[in-house]
Parts: structure tokens; C-alpha cells; sequence
């Protein structure tokens, strides 16, 4: 006996203890709860009692428990009252989920339906990616743009507007931030931060001043080439611990498992085709049967409902004058007026009268009935407006309510004045108080606003009125067809449409609204809609006044200063009816904490107009939960869903809320699939109740034929009804697109003979008749063939801890087609009190929930200044300005964070490439013989030949050859006496340009030494232009340096001293002073393939390198130019070029000797001061031909851009030149060239005289345009096939195509072949290779202090892997193509072009493809106004871009988006970094060429002072 008590008592508690464990893992309803408890006590009391019957009760016990609880039905939505029209529908899911679970109407709801789930699946998503560690690099940014966009910067957001436009769910509420207890925003913090902006600003300003001193065209590498202590990785590549460190982050991210991308595929022919959204076999697809319209319920017939609303006007002002119509409330929430229906009879009699009788004469009256007039009024006076609008429905004039236009550039109001401007409104009705608040002009006169009619602004207030006389009444009519009045409305591009609603759907509608909300006579409704459109206007100004209802309006303006002012005037006026936003129940339960004695139970109904956004729920849901207690209701919470061409299409009223969980997956695919594994991506909707009376509603497809859509299918809502629009304002298409539809069944009948409205709303219809929206078409967007709204994402956005960073109400989500594909970007106002860390950290979760929640990646996600969004009338953010401003690039944000590498997945797969030799293309220039150079001396003439231009433009020294020759002597006998120096030895010739370079050239040569010409130290940057100087010595083993004295002093200097070691320099020997007698002897090369002198130069690739030049090279070399451009002794040639390397110095130093021509000499540091120097020489020394700069030709374009016509005037003629070459180691550079031209054509410059040369360090001058050979060449190529190395001609302007200037005719004695680099084999025509050069005056090889011998071979002494085998060539790293032309030479023959594309070096091998810089170099500064010059360059499979910002540093994140999406779209490659950066910090070699790998070194040695650098993800 014992023992079965011991058994009973254990198996009493085992089954209690199951009973709580089930409760909380079931999901209940109100019912088995109730039993479940029951049951549980029960089991208890068992325990207790633990008698002979336990037995056989706990087993009836389980039976029951069993039956209850552990088999209960499944559940799709959650409804009362099922058994309506509609319950005989097929499921709109699967049919293990067709069964419908009935929940009590009270408080308790069921958990499995609750609005939060959202944000708790996006908290368990950004959960699961920290135990991912997946990091994001948090982008670089100065800190004077951070001390900017702190809070000193900070101003509150407007809070002048009156309401809100539905830009996203919820606003910002910046007044009433001591509702929520918000610390001041102001303090000593303010005033420190305000000082140090002051003097960051300070600094940035003088560092811009230097920046912009410096000489664009000046080298700018010595900085780069000091610094070669630093750590080098195994590529040779320098690195910095913080720049790589955030780049290795970037790649292990990108490196982070993501969905599998599209497939990617290439279609040969150079048809790159992106990737097509193939149809997913395995989504979900829709399975239930045809939807058929449902009817809402018929239109009751009232006796006693008026034939008109102005004949029910004329009836409560005549038999209830002193009933209250409506009371406006000021700023305290205090009455300020009470406009009974006898004043709102009288006054609109009056106004109806003064606008037909006192506008205009009474011959030509300036209103007629049927004509638009313009309502303009604030949205904190709604007694004026309904004055003006009943006077306009009594005059039988159409009403256009707009809003007040604050200022001439107000965001829409150009498109507001458009409708104006097509409804033919002429006159606008105001204020007293709103007409003054306008703007004005000087004259006191309110201006034309942009894009408006001219208006005649009348004002509505009785005391500017005239009175009617006696006799004079309006004609009030049965309501007919005629235009009521016209509802704008705005569109997803900001457009603006005018929606015509008729005096009879006028009137339907309130019989409509009437007895669905069950309206009586007498009634209060607290109204805080804006009351000139939608829900606002349909229930507070028309429907109130049909059945005498008292309207107590809620300014905005009052919300914003105490948001509980709606529910304390609920419970003052004991209202039974309030029409309210989600946004301000959410704000009510911000604020309601400290309110006492709230009594809501007198509110028979709460009508949500915002009710069919999905997300409203979970305001709807909070507000029930703290305002139950205070007497609400459940039931009273009717959401709506309502359109501008639809009017009111679904109201809840009095039915049982319905719910339903449905999978975002399925909706993205516009199926409806009810969530039965619980994941993350879900939805829960709630219906808007049943179909409008009178209505009938269908759904159709939202794209193609209107046809119905299946039961469990998301498509677009239309509506048949007397009460709906009829059409838009004057556009007949569109019309006839919208209020014209006739839907189709499956087999393509149509389903009425009546015409349907499309609702512009997303949704299915439920059981029982329920209406569930699901989105808007507005907010809708195409990503992948996949549907995504704009709300959703915004709530998840929300959902990631959104009152610490961002304001609620003022994000915006749009996309924008970039690569053919729709992009989502997000745009949200950051609040000041966010550090730059924390609001980084919250951009990164968002993308992350948004990708997992919604699957789906964002493109950009940017963070503005708080209150700089553009806003509408009402206070709501302006979606198509936002969205404009972001294409434009002036969104200005102070954060933004790009992810191009996660959602763009439709990028084409390259070609492989495959190794496809074709017939050599060997192109041979004339070979012509000659003397060697020392022979010219005894040809020496008296006259000048080499006079130096200073500043002025005057001669500041010149030299014959003859005083040439003796100060020559001079200088050797001074390398011979004071520097000891031997033949052979190599002597560093550090001087300015100028004719003290040219004698000490040539000294060194008489006394058989080997020069090099090195660019002096610049006096205000010795410490970075210094080393280079002692780097170039050291390389080239100088036995001795010659300067001036002047040089000589600043190498002695303090500074220089601090910068090099000054006891480690070799014998400096100053020539200013030089010895009187001659050299014993003077030096003659017995070998002509000895050393003449050291060419040394920085390589585009940033590779400083010495070419040795002999005798012999150096003769053919002033043979070949002199033939090219015919130099003789009769000749002027105005040189404006450095003297230090290549081309300029053949040009400076040994043409002018050889060829005996007289060459002017302009350092191009003098058009620093004088940007016309070089121009006004070649005029007024009537030159023929001349040599020039890219840098130097930019300079000239930029400078005398707007001097043409002064110059003019100073007798500038450029009619004589003959010759205009631009001497270059790049791609000629067609725009500046181009632009150069025009600008100058006005001059006398032919456009034909200006042509390109191209040299290299193996071989100075390659191509030289000449005097007699054709005019240039210029072909356009496939850029997609130059990507592959194949060169494809194309037509001017066709798609892809890139420009290409011939570089110049070749030389004489040159040859030229294009070969493969891999391959070393000859190429064809069609291909793209290295250039391979083989000519008597290339290089010996590269001095033997630069390197390897193995590379001296490579570059200098290479041979082709087949055809010609014995011919030796010279490499020049640079990739092109030969081209024959239909041009003829001066013997006759065609003519052959080579045209240059790029450095082997720089060229990037990114996706398996060849990108040349400047071509993605060119797309990037035309992506935005304020990028000066740019730069690109790979790192670790990253492509980075580096661009100059011309403006201010507000503008730098501007350019992130731009920069992005044009690299994208033109050359479908992904942005890894953008760095943004001051002007001039791009460095730039002698001849204007960009040094990208010592910008790369520089980037990452963290050395370039960025102002923003941005890690796209």
C-alpha cells in the first residue's frame, strides 16, 4: 500500500511538471489555456490526494490533456467569423496548413502572430554573424571632415512643416526630445570641438594653399624615392601596418562565404552578355485556384442622406448653426478657433460670391465655373481651408489643394507648379497669415516660383471679402459628373499628377465611409491627418460635414511638441472616432510614460491610415498593449487602405483582426506561403478589413495583361466603384493605363463590362473576405527578377537598434540600374550624438540583417547630416530629391559604406585566354645614313643658335656656337684642373634649365667624362626633392658634381644638411667661375659605341632607371630627328620641354648643334607665372615649329581658357606654326590635344599642327610627326575586345568604343614589330602586343648600377621566338598595334601608323582581363563635377582608385557612389578602395605623366593624408 502511494505521488508529479513544461512550448489559444491550467490544478490536487482513484482520473485526465493540447489544429490565419462569402475558398498555402484556428477577441493574442518577431529574427541574424567574426574595415576619414559633421555642426531638424509625407514608417520628432529625457545636446564639449574646427579648418586651408602652389607638372616622386628603408613585402611592394592591415581585412571578408553567385558566361564575337536571371526550378510557385473579385457590401440607401455635400452643408448651417463643425487647436493645444456650421454656410457663401463676382470684371471674370483654382494654406489652419473649399464646391469652381511652398526652391514644388500649370490655375486662394509668411520680393511682391503659372494670390478671410447682396444665392445641385476637385499626388520618380474626383464618386464616397464607419450625427472625431488629402480630407473635411460631426484638428506643428496632444484630445472631447498615422501611436508610447487619468474607452474606433503598410503592426500591437489598461479596446484599431485613384479600397470596422506569418522568400517571388519552420525571413500582415460598400475588388498581375491572379498570389489591387477617381488631370495615356482597366480571367475573358482602378497596392485577399496588403507598386523593387519593397527594408533597418543612431522616420530606400540590374540603396539621417565607430558598426549590422533577412544585397548605404534630407511641404523626407541628389552625387553624407562586391553577381565571365599567333606585322621606317656629331663643330656659324626665355618673355642670355664652343673648353678645363677628373669618369651636372646645362654638357664631353643631367633641389621643398638628387648620384657612381653658386649654397645649406649627409657627396665644382686659359687637348671617342652620357628618368611605373647612350646612337639619333621635322640652319624651333631626360634633352642639348637651327629655349617653370609665355614667343618670334608638354599644354588650356580674346588683342598669332608636338611616353592624350585645339583655333592654330611623339627609356623618340608626312591618324576600337588583346575597328560613337591617336610618324631608321610579351612571337594586325623596336639609336642598356644583367638582355638585346631569329630588338614595355591607312607618304607609299595603348607595367590583369589606367581613369572623372584628376591601381586583386577632390571636403563621400557605379557600368570591374584626397597629391613625373605605383607606395605607407578613404564591401 505503501509503495503505491509512492508510485502515485511520483507519476502526479512527473505529469505536472510535463504540464508546464508544454505550456511553454505550445501555442495556445484564450480557450486551452484556460483548460491547460485547469488540468494542471487538477494534477495537483491528485498529488495531494493520492488516493485509490488516482489511477483511472489521471488517465481520463491525459485523454483530454492529449485531445487539447498536443493535437491541436493547424493554423494559416488567425480570424473570427470565417464562415462568410469566402469560406469555401481554396488555401492560399499548403493543405497540411489549410485549417483556421478561431482566438478570442480580448486582450490576449496569440504569440505566434506577434508584430515583434521581425526584430527578434534580425537581432538572431546579427547574432549568428558575430559568432561568424565577420569584420568590416572601417573606412578612413580626416579629422577635420569629422570635427565638421560632429555635433557643433548640428542643427536641430525643421520642425516648421505641418505633417508628413509617406517616405517610410514613423518621423523624426525633434521636439520633443525632453518627452524622452535626451541629454542636452549642448555643452562644454560643443565649445571644444567648435575651437579645434576652427583650426583644423585652418590647417586644411593653408595645406590646400601649399597643395595648390605646387606645380602640377613638376616631378613629384622624390619623396617617394627617399623612403626605400622602408619594409618591402616579397613582391618588392612597401607596406604599412594600418593601410594593409584594413586592405587584408577587406579580402577576408570578401573571402566570407555568400550565396553561390549567378552563372557567368561569355559569348565569343566580343558580345559580352551579362548574366540573364535564369527561373529558380525549386522557388516557390503559385498553386491555389483563380481569384474572383470579391464584393464589399451593398451601399445602403438613407432617406434622409443629402443629394449633394454642399446641400448638407445648406441644411446643418440652417437648421444646427450653432453645432460645432471643427476646432483648430495653436501650439499649446489650446482652442484657438470653433467654426460652427452656420459660419462655415455664411463664409462660404461670401467666398463663393467674391470669387465668381470680384476676380476680373464683370465682362471678363478671371474665374468661371468649372475652372481650377489653387488652395494654399498651412497645414495648422484647417478653418480657412474648409472655408475655401466648400466656397469652391458652392461657386462650381475645382479645388486643388496643394501645400505652401516655403521657399522658390521648395523639394517638388517645381512639380507642383507644373499641375498648376496644366489645370490652367490661374488664381490661388491663401491666408491672411499664410500670404504674409511667403516669400517676398524687394518690392514686397510674392516672386514666381519655379516652374509655377502666374497666380493672382487672393485671401480667403471675411474682412478682405466682399458681402453678398440679398438676391444672390449659390445653385446647389444633385451631385452629377462634373470635377469636384483635383487630389495631387506623387509619384515614384517626383513627378506630380492631378487625380480628378467627380461631385457623384464625391458624394459615394462619404455614403461609403459613412456606413462602413458607421458615422452618427453629432459625433467628435479627433483628426491629426493632414486635412488636404487622402484619409485627412475624406473623413475630417467631407465626410464630417455629411453628418454634422464635430472635427477636433491636430496641428503637426503641435505633435511635434507634445505627441500625447491627440489622445488628451480624445479624452477631453471624449471622441469616438480618431484618425491617426502609425507614426503617431508609436510616438504616443514614447511619451505616455509621465500621463496620468487617460481614458480611452469612450473610442469606438481608431482609424490607422497607414494601415496598409505591412510594418504598422507592430505600432498597432504596442499601443494596444500600454493603452489596454486605459480603457482601449482591441477591436476599436481599424487600419485602412486607401490610394489617391482609389479613394478608401478597405476598412476594417468592426470585424475580428485577422493575421497571418508568411515567408519573405515567397513574397519576393509574389507567392503567399505561410511560415511552418519558423525561420528568420518572415512577415507578419494583418488585414485592413473587408471590401469598401459598394465596391467590388480583384487581383490582377502587377506586370502585362491585367489578368486575375491565383488565391495564394501577390498582385496589384484594382477597384470597380462609383467612388474612385476618373482620371489623371489632362494625360490620357496614363489614364487610360490606370482608371481603365478591364481584368481578364485565365482563359481571357474579360470578368465585368465595367472599367476597374488600379490601387498602386500590392496584396492578396484572405478568407472571409479580408483584404492583406503587402506593399506598394511605389516602393517597389526589381532585384534579380526578385520583388523587394521598400518598407520591409526600412523596417529591418529599424530593427537594428535604430533611436541610437538614426532617426526613424527619415530613411529612404530606392534603387538605382547599375549594370542593368536594379541596386538598393539606403539613405538614413544620422543623429549628432553618434560617434563615427558606433554608427559604422550599425551600417554594417544593417547590411548584414537586410542580406540575410531579406536576401538580397544592398548596393550602398549612406548617412547624411541630420536634417539636410530634402523634405515636402509636410515635414515627411522627399524620396525623388533624394534619389536625384544621389545620381547627381550632392547627397554629402558623412558616412556611407558601399557593397558592390556582395550584390552585384551578373558580371560576364572573361574569355580564356588562348595563344593564337598570327603573321608578322613588321613595319619599317626609312633608313638613311649620316655624319657623327663631332663633326659639326667646324660648321660653326657667328649667329645665335640657343637663346633662354625668362619670365617677361625677353632674351635673358643666348650663345653662338662659336661662344658655345670656347665657354665648353672653359668648363673641361676646369673638370680637368680643379676636379682631377679622368676619362671616362661620370660627372652629375645639377643646374637649372638653361645654357649654363648645355656648355657644361659639352665641357664634359671635350674632356671625355660622362655626363648625367640632374633636376636641381627645389629651394622651398629641399627635403623630399634633396635625396633624389643624391640617389641619382650615388647610382650613377659620380666622380664629381657641377652646379652653380647659387645651388652650390643651397646644398651647403642647414636644411640640406639635415636632409643628406653632406660628407658622403663627391667633389662639387662651382662653374660660375671658370678658368680663362683652354684645355691642353681636347677629347675625341676613338669607339663610336662608347658612352656618350647617362639618360637618366622615372619610368610612368615609378622606376628610376640610367640608359646608356653612345656616339653613335646620339648621331643617328639628331639624323633621324632632323630629317623628320627638317631642321635646317634657316630654322626657329621653340622648345618648351625639361631638359633633364629623354626627347626634351636631345631637343634642349644636341639638336640645336647638329642640325645648326636656332633654338629658343622655355623652361616650362617659367609659364607658372606667366602661363603665355611660350604661346606669345612662338608669335612674336614667328616660329615654325615648336615642342611641348602634356603638362605644359594642360597648363596653357586651364589657364588661358578665358584670355583668348585678350590675347587676341596683344596680336597672339599662331597661323605660323607649322608643327605643334607634344613629347610624350604615354597614349596621346586625344581630349587634351582636342581641347587645346579649339580653344586656340581662334588664334590662327591649325588643328592639323598638332601632333604626338612617343620615346621610351630603350629608345628616346620612336614616332615624331613631321612636316611632310600625312595629317594624324585617329581609329576607334572595341574596348571590350582590347580587354583580350584583340583590336577590333568600330565605328565613331558605336557602343564601347575608345578613341586612339597615331603617336606620331616613325622615325627614319626605325623599324617596328608588334610580338607577343608571353610568347616573344610575332603577332598580327588584329592583335594587340608589345611594341619591339629596333633602330641605330636605341639604347647600349641600362647603366650597371640599376640591376640584373638578366634584365639588361631582356630589354635591350631580345629576339623573336620565330620568323626573324636574327635581328636583335629592343623591348619598349609598352603595348600597341601597327595599322595601315588609306594615307599616302611624300614618296608615295601608304602609310603605316603605330598606335600606342598603355605600359606593359601598368596594365592591370584584373578578372582575367587587360585594363589599361587611363581608360578607367577617364571613366572615373567623368563620374562627377568636383574630380580634378584620378588615379588607379590594383593591390591584391583589388582595384583602387585614387581621386582629387576640387571642392570641399564636404563633397568627398559624394564621390564614392559615382566613382563606383562608373567603373562598374563602363568597364564591369568592382571598386575594392576609393581614396579621396587634396589636389597634387597624385605625383607626376617631368613630362606630366602619373608615377601610379609611387601613389600606390605612398597609399599604403599611410603617407597621402586621405580625406576619406572608403573599403567597398
Amino acid at each position: 500500500m505503501q509503495l503505491s502511494l509512492y508510485s502515485n505521488f511520483i507519476f502526479c508529479f512527473i505529469l505536472l511538471l510535463f504540464c508546464f513544461i508544454k505550456s511553454e512550448k505550445c501555442d495556445f489559444s484564450a480557450e486551452s489555456n484556460h483548460l491547460h491550467v485547469c488540468f494542471s490544478f487538477y494534477a495537483l490536487y491528485l498529488l495531494l490526494l493520492s488516493n485509490m482513484y488516482v489511477h483511472i482520473c489521471v488517465c481520463v485526465c491525459v485523454c483530454v490533456y492529449i485531445y487539447v493540447c498536443v493535437c491541436p489544429p493547424a493554423r494559416l490565419l488567425t480570424s473570427v467569423g470565417m464562415e462568410g462569402p469566402m469560406s469555401h475558398r481554396a488555401p492560399l498555402g499548403p493543405p497540411s496548413a489549410a485549417r483556421f484556428h478561431r482566438r478570442r477577441t480580448s486582450g490576449t493574442r496569440d504569440e505566434r502572430y506577434r508584430s515583434d518577431v521581425h526584430t527578434e529574427a534580425v537581432q538572431a541574424v546579427l547574432a549568428r554573424h558575430v559568432e561568424r567574426k565577420v569584420a568590416v574595415p572601417m573606412p578612413s576619414k580626416r579629422r577635420s571632415l569629422v570635427v565638421q559633421t560632429s555635433m557643433d555642426a548640428y542643427t536641430p531638424p525643421d520642425s516648421s512643416s505641418g505633417s508628413e509625407e509617406e517616405a517610410g514608417p514613423g518621423d523624426d520628432m525633434s521636439g520633443m526630445e525632453h518627452w524622452m529625457s535626451r541629454p542636452s545636446q549642448l555643452g562644454p564639449a560643443h565649445l571644444g570641438s567648435t575651437s579645434s574646427s576652427v583650426l583644423v579648418d585652418a590647417e586644411r586651408r593653408q595645406r590646400q594653399r601649399r597643395a595648390a602652389g605646387r606645380l602640377r607638372w613638376r616631378t613629384r616622386t622624390s619623396q617617394h624615392l627617399a623612403h626605400t628603408h622602408l619594409a618591402h613585402t616579397h613582391l618588392g611592394v612597401p607596406v604599412s601596418s594600418r593601410v594593409s592591415a584594413k586592405i587584408q581585412q577587406l579580402v577576408n571578408t570578401l573571402k566570407q562565404p555568400r550565396r553561390p553567385p549567378l552563372r557567368e558566361f561569355f559569348v565569343d564575337d566580343f558580345d559580352e552578355l551579362l548574366e540573364v536571371q535564369q527561373p529558380d526550378p525549386n522557388q516557390p510557385r503559385p498553386e491555389g485556384a483563380e481569384m474572383m473579385p470579391v464584393r464589399g457590401e451593398a451601399l445602403g440607401v438613407v432617406t434622409n442622406w443629402p443629394p449633394s455635400l454642399e446641400a448638407a452643408l445648406q441644411r446643418w448651417g440652417t437648421i444646427s448653426p450653432k453645432a460645432p463643425c471643427l476646432t483648430s487647436l495653436d501650439t499649446a493645444g489650446k482652442p484657438l478657433y470653433v467654426l460652427t456650421y452656420g459660419k462655415l454656410w455664411s463664409r462660404s457663401i461670401k467666398l463663393a460670391y467674391n470669387i465668381l463676382h470680384k476676380l476680373g470684371s464683370k465682362q471678363e471674370p478671371m474665374v468661371r465655373p468649372g475652372d481650377r483654382v489653387a488652395l494654399v494654406f498651412p497645414n495648422n489652419d484647417p478653418v480657412a481651408f474648409m472655408v475655401a473649399f466648400y466656397g469652391c464646391l458652392l461657386a462650381e469652381v475645382v479645388p486643388v489643394p496643394i501645400e505652401v511652398p516655403l521657399s522658390r526652391k521648395d523639394a517638388g514644388s517645381q512639380q507642383i507648379g507644373f499641375l498648376l500649370g496644366s489645370c490652367g490655375v490661374t488664381v490661388a486662394l491663401t491666408s491672411d497669415a499664410c500670404h504674409k509668411g511667403l516669400p517676398k520680393s524687394a518690392t514686397g511682391e510674392i516672386p514666381q516660383f519655379k516652374g509655377w503659372p502666374k497666380l493672382l494670390w487672393f485671401v480667403t478671410e471675411s474682412k478682405h471679402l466682399s458681402k453678398p447682396p440679398r438676391d444672390w444665392f449659390p445653385h446647389i445641385k444633385d451631385a452629377n459628373n462634373d470635377t469636384a476637385y483635383i487630389e495631387y499626388k506623387t509619384c515614384k520618380d517626383g513627378s506630380v499628377l492631378g487625380v480628378t474626383v467627380t461631385r457623384i464618386a464625391l458624394l459615394t464616397h462619404c455614403q461609403a465611409l459613412t456606413q462602413s464607419c458607421s458615422y452618427t450625427e453629432a459625433e467628435t472625431i479627433v483628426n491629426v491627418l493632414d486635412f488636404k488629402k487622402d484619409v485627412g480630407l475624406w473623413h475630417g473635411i467631407l465626410t464630417s460635414v455629411m453628418n454634422m460631426m464635430h472635427v477636433i484638428s491636430v496641428p503637426y506643428s503641435l505633435m511635434k511638441v507634445n505627441p500625447l496632444s491627440w489622445i488628451q484630445k480624445v479624452c477631453q472631447y471624449k471622441a469616438k472616432v480618431a484618425c491617426v498615422k502609425s507614426r503617431d501611436m508609436h510616438w504616443a508610447l514614447v511619451a505616455h510614460k509621465d500621463q496620468k487619468d487617460i481614458n480611452l474607452s469612450s473610442l469606438r474606433m481608431l482609424l490607422v491610415a497607414d494601415g496598409s503598410n505591412p510594418w504598422s503592426i507592430s505600432s498597432c500591437d504596442a499601443f494596444l498593449n500600454v493603452f489596454q489598461t486605459k480603457g482601449l479596446r482591441g477591436e476599436v484599431i481599424c487600419p485602412c487602405a486607401s490610394s489617391p485613384e482609389a479613394l478608401t479600397v478597405a476598412i476594417r470596422s468592426s470585424q475580428p483582426p485577422g493575421r497571418g506569418v508568411l515567408s519573405m522568400q515567397g513574397l519576393s517571388y509574389g507567392v503567399v506561403r505561410v511560415d511552418t519552420e519558423e525561420r528568420l525571413s518572415v512577415l507578419t500582415v494583418q488585414d485592413v478589413g473587408t471590401v469598401t460598400p459598394g465596391g467590388l475588388v480583384c487581383v490582377v498581375k502587377p506586370e502585362g495583361v491585367p489578368q486575375l491572379c491565383q488565391t495564394d498570389e501577390i498582385g496589384e489591387l484594382c477597384v470597380c466603384s462609383i467612388a474612385t477617381g476618373t482620371s489623371y488631370y489632362g494625360l490620357t495615356g496614363m489614364t487610360k493605363n490606370t482608371f481603365e482597366v478591364y481584368p481578364v480571367s485565365s482563359s481571357g475573358g474579360l470578368i465585368s463590362e465595367y472599367a476597374f482602378v488600379r490601387t498602386g497596392l500590392l496584396g492578396f485577399i484572405g478568407p472571409g473576405g479580408l483584404v492583406f496588403i503587402t506593399g506598394k507598386m511605389d516602393g517597389l523593387i526589381m532585384v534579380s527578377g526578385r520583388r523587394h519593397n521598400a518598407d520591409d527594408i526600412v523596417a529591418t533597418a529599424l530593427a537594428v537598434e535604430p533611436m541610437k543612431f538614426v532617426y526613424r522616420g527619415r530613411i529612404a530606400v530606392f534603387s538605382v540600374t547599375v549594370l542593368r540590374d536594379e541596386r538598393i540603396v539606403v539613405v538614413a539621417e544620422q543623429r549628432p550624438d553618434s560617434t563615427e565607430e558606433d554608427s559604422f558598426q550599425w551600417m554594417s549590422r544593417v547590411l548584414q540583417a537586410i542580406d540575410s533577412i531579406h536576401g538580397v544585397g544592398v548596393f550602398c548605404l549612406a548617412l547624411v547630416p541630420a536634417n539636410t534630407l530634402p523634405k515636402t511641404p509636410l515635414g515627411g523626407i522627399h524620396l525623388s530629391e533624394i534619389k536625384q541628389l544621389y545620381l547627381e552625387g550632392g547627397l554629402h553624407p558623412c558616412n556611407v559604406l558601399m557593397c558592390p562586391h556582395t550584390c552585384v553577381t551578373n558580371l560576364p565571365k572573361p574569355r580564356q585566354k588562348q595563344p593564337e599567333i598570327g603573321p608578322a606585322s613588321v613595319m619599317v621606317g626609312n633608313l638613311v645614313s649620316g655624319k657623327r656629331i663631332a663633326q659639326k663643330f667646324s660648321e660653326s656659324s657667328l649667329s645665335d643658335f640657343l637663346s633662354l626665355l625668362r619670365l617677361q618673355g625677353a632674351v635673358s642670355s643666348s650663345l653662338t656656337c662659336l661662344q658655345l664652343h670656347k665657354r665648353a673648353e672653359r668648363v673641361a678645363a676646369l673638370l680637368m684642373e680643379r676636379g682631377g677628373l679622368q676619362e671616362g669618369d661620370h660627372v652629375a651636372l645639377v643646374y637649372p634649365p638653361g645654357i649654363d646645362l648645355i656648355a657644361a654638357f659639352y665641357g664634359c664631353l671635350y674632356a671625355g667624362c660622362v655626363p648625367i643631367t640632374v633636376r636641381p633641389p627645389h629651394p622651398q621643398n629641399i627635403s623630399t626633392t634633396l635625396p633624389t638628387v643624391k640617389m641619382i648620384v650615388e647610382v650613377s657612381h659620380s666622380a664629381c658634381v657641377m652646379t652653380t653658386a647659387v645651388i652650390c649654397k643651397l646644398l651647403r645649406s642647414k636644411e640640406a644638411t639635415a636632409t643628406v649627409d653632406i660628407r658622403n657627396w663627391p667633389p662639387v665644382l662651382d662653374t660660375d667661375d671658370l678658368p680663362k686659359k683652354k684645355p691642353p687637348a681636347l677629347y675625341k671617342p676613338t669607339n663610336p659605341d662608347g658612352l656618350a652620357y647617362l639618360d637618366f628618368s622615372v619610368s610612368t611605373t615609378g622606376m628610376l632607371a640610367g640608359v646608356q647612350m653612345s656616339h653613335n646612337a646620339v648621331g643617328a639619333f639628331c639624323r633621324s630627328v632632323k630629317l623628320q621635322c627638317e631642321l635646317y640652319p634657316s630654322r626657329e624651333v621653340a622648345i618648351c620641354l625639361d631638359p633633364y631626360c629623354g626627347l626634351g634633352f636631345v631637343l634642349w642639348c644636341l639638336c640645336s648643334v647638329y642640325s645648326g637651327h636656332q633654338s629658343i629655349l622655355i623652361p616650362p617653370v617659367e609659364l607658372e607665372s606667366n602661363p603665355a609665355l611660350w604661346l606669345l614667343a612662338v608669335s612674336q618670334l614667328r616660329v615654325r615649329d615648336t615642342f611641348c608638354s602634356y603638362s605644359v599644354m594642360e597648363l596653357c588650356t586651364k589657364g588661358l581658357g578665358l584670355q583668348t580674346e585678350a590675347l587676341k588683342a596683344r596680336g597672339l598669332d599662331l597661323s605660323r606654326v607649322r608643327a605643334c608636338v607634344v613629347v610624350a611616353e604615354e597614349r596621346p592624350r586625344m581630349s587634351l590635344t582636342h581641347s587645346f585645339s579649339k580653344l586656340f583655333k581662334d588664334l590662327g592654330l591649325h588643328p592639323r599642327s598638332v601632333s604626338t611623339a612617343f620615346g621610351c627609356r630603350v629608345n628616346l623618340a620612336i614616332c615624331l610627326q613631321g612636316t611632310s608626312g600625312p595629317d594624324p591618324t585617329t581609329v576607334y576600337v572595341d574596348m571590350r575586345a582590347l580587354r583580350h588583346d584583340r583590336v577590333r575597328l568600330v565605328e565613331r560613337g558605336s557602343p564601347h568604343s575608345l578613341p586612339l591617336m597615331e603617336s606620331g610618324k616613325i622615325l627614319p631608321g626605325v623599324r617596328i614589330i608588334i610580338a607577343n610579351p608571353e610568347t616573344k612571337g610575332p603577332l598580327g594586325d588584329s592583335h594587340l602586343g608589345e611594341i619591339w623596336v629596333h633602330s641605330a639609336h636605341n639604347g647600349s642598356g641600362y647603366y650597371s648600377g640599376y640591376g640584373e644583367e638578366v634584365l639588361q638582355s631582356d630589354h635591350f638585346n631580345s629576339r623573336l621566338s620565330f620568323g626573324d631569329t636574327q635581328t636583335v630588338w629592343a623591348r619598349t614595355g609598352y603595348l600597341g598595334f601597327l595599322r595601315r591607312t588609306e594615307l599616302t607618304d611624300a614618296n608615295g607609299e601608304r602609310h603605316d601608323a603605330l598606335f600606342v595603348v598603355g605600359a606593359l607595367e601598368e596594365a592591370m590583369e584584373l578578372r582575367g582581363m587587360r585594363y589599361h589606367p587611363i581608360d578607367i581613369e577617364t571613366s572615373v572623372i567623368r563620374a562627377h563635377k568636383s574630380i580634378m584628376e584620378c588615379a588607379v591601381f590594383p593591390w591584391t586583386n583589388l582595384l583602387v582608385v585614387v581621386v582629387e577632390l576640387e571642392g570641399s571636403e564636404q563633397e568627398a563621400l559624394d564621390l564614392v557612389p559615382m566613382v563606383t557605379k562608373a567603373v562598374l557600368e563602363e568597364h564591369y570591374l568592382i571598386v575594392g578602395v576609393v581614396v579621396v584626397t587634396d589636389i597634387g597629391v597624385i605625383p607626376i613625373n617631368s613630362r606630366g605623366e602619373k608615377q601610379r605605383m609611387h601613389l600606390r607606395d605612398g597609399f599604403l605607407q599611410d603617407q597621402l593624408d586621405p580625406i576619406y578613404v572608403a573599403y567597398n564591401m
